[in-house]
């Protein structure tokens, strides 16, 4: 993870996102998207990631993840090596031109760094930002709910099926989420919601 952002304590809840080499326009494609819920489940039910909150737009996603193992970094690691392995594979069952054009984004990242091998497929940083607020939490949750609005990909969040805006909605979610709840305060005998 370069650009001086990491992830410091295993444990807490971190804003992360998750970017394709050149921000390639990838996950356009049911397939592809499907990829990314299922090695996020697979990390849900072996990995002990915690999911908050998620969004998998075209060139990227976003998370808010903890864990309950301590191994946040290991897990999100791990993850991007699985689907890379998985994405490049199914790359290759493209039809012709984009098939090239993909795999020559992925190939031309990959000879820029020794760690990889013929194909790099997401950038090497994850920009994890600590959530150290509850502030700051819906800052970032409603930041990542409003991506595919901001983007013109739908009228309402909970309208974007690749996005727990869903469950936050009430509405089924492709993927379980632990619900972030406003914290209550009492101040001078009135509740307040932060």
């Amino acid at each position: 993870m370069g650009g001086g952002y990491k992830i410091r304590d295993q444990f807490k809840p971190h804003h992360l996102t998750l970017t394709l080499v050149d921000w390639v326009d990838l996950f356009t494609h049911k397939r592809y998207l499907d990829i990314i819920i299922s090695s996020l489940k697979y990390c849900q039910d072996h990995k002990g990631l915690l999911i908050y909150a998620f969004v998998i737009m075209p060139t990227h996603l976003h998370l808010m993840v903890s864990s309950k193992s301590g191994q946040l970094s290991a897990t999100i690691r791990d993850m991007k090596r699985h689907t890379s392995k998985t994405l490049v594979e199914m790359v290759k069952t493209e039809p012709a031109s984009r098939r090239e054009w993909i795999l020559e984004h992925f190939s031309r990242a990959a000879a820029q760094h020794k760690r990889n091998n013929k194909y790099q497929v997401w950038m090497h940083h994850n920009h994890p930002i600590e959530l150290f607020s509850n502030k700051f939490i819906w800052q970032r949750l409603n930041y990542i709910h409003n991506n595919p609005v901001k983007k013109g990909l739908v009228e309402y969040p909970e309208d974007y099926l690749y996005s727990s805006a869903r469950n936050y909605a009430d509405k089924e979610g492709i993927l379980d989420v632990i619900l972030v709840v406003r914290e209550m305060k009492t101040v001078r005998n009135k509740t307040l919601w932060s």
